[in-house]
């Protein structure tokens, strides 16, 4: 891609470029929300809280029956470098916990329009199949009604004979 050579002018505003230029990537934001949702699953797990209980337990031990040269945060001094530790990951865990939780929301409200939707579709397209069942049924019964079967046309051929024969013997009692 070739560069800009023009030179900028002092009565337009100077437009970005270099860094500020490029849009901001989609994809490395989707990947942080990845990765917060990747810790929030980690931090929901039985294994998460058994490593967690392992930890402090082993932290603790260490720190009360070790020799006091060994140790690294006594409990002279109520386990301070362990209460920073634990308020630590508090302070990143809660945040990306609802990242993880506002990123479920969007999803679940997407899911919800896109079953709307298709629930719209499902109504107009059983109402549509409705209207033509009805109009196959109203279609059938017309045609019923309009088709003469054997036996009624057979009636209807014999009423038909029988005015004739009567019109003919009127027509030779007349004559005679």
């Amino acid at each position: 891609m070739a560069r800009n050579t023009r030179q900028p002018t002092l009565d337009a505003p100077r437009g970005r470029s270099g860094m500020l230029q490029r849009a901001p990537q989609q994809q490395s934001s989707d990947r942080f929300g990845r990765f917060s949702e990747a810790f929030a699953r980690a931090m929901g797990t039985s294994g998460f809280l058994i490593g967690m209980t392992v930890f402090v337990a082993v932290w603790l031990c260490w720190n009360i029956f070790m020799p006091p040269q060994l140790q690294f945060d006594p409990a002279a001094t109520n386990f301070t470098l362990l209460t920073l530790i634990l308020s630590l990951q508090a302070s990143y865990a809660a945040p990306l916990i609802l990242l993880a939780q506002n990123r479920q929301d969007d999803r679940d409200r997407v899911q919800i329009e896109q079953d709307r939707q298709r629930a719209e579709r499902n109504l107009a397209d059983t109402e549509y199949l409705a209207r033509e069942v009805v109009a196959l049924r109203m279609a059938v019964t017309d045609y019923s009604e309009q088709v003469l079967t054997r036996e009624m046309l057979r009636t209807e051929l014999r009423a038909l004979l029988d005015k004739l024969d009567t019109a003919a013997e009127a027509e030779t009692g007349t004559a005679r």
